[in-house]
């Protein structure tokens, strides 16, 4: 998987240092199942996936949902194991560490950026 960092446009707060792309079906379906919990500068983007869920986890995950021109359609904070979040329209998913959400404002209508 490639490793990347996450910004968000207009501020350029940092989301993510390193976040993971998994976009080949394998590192999808996997996510983060079996992976020790993130950090807080780590995230993993799964594209494309328009929901998740914490089934088999044992920590809980801030979750946001992108559209294709990578602006916030929705955001979860700390869903916790064995659930599901989803988002009509979404085709990426940012899962993040509990508290990240909050700690940087994230909402819907922010548009994030990286390079692939």
């Amino acid at each position: 998987m490639i490793e990347l960092p996450i910004s968000r446009a207009g501020d350029g707060a940092v989301i993510a240092g390193r976040a993971r792309l998994a976009t080949r079906l394998f590192d999808r379906m996997r996510g983060l199942l079996g992976r020790p919990p993130l950090t807080t500068d780590e995230a993993l983007l799964i594209r494309p996936c328009g929901s998740i869920h914490t089934f088999g986890m044992g920590y809980a995950l801030d979750v946001a949902f992108l559209g294709a021109d990578r602006q916030v359609c929705k955001v979860v904070e700390s869903v916790r194991p064995w659930r599901m979040a989803s988002c009509f329209g979404a085709v990426m998913t940012l899962e993040m560490a509990p508290g990240t959400v909050a700690r940087h404002g994230l909402r819907p209508g922010d548009r994030l950026v990286w390079e692939e």
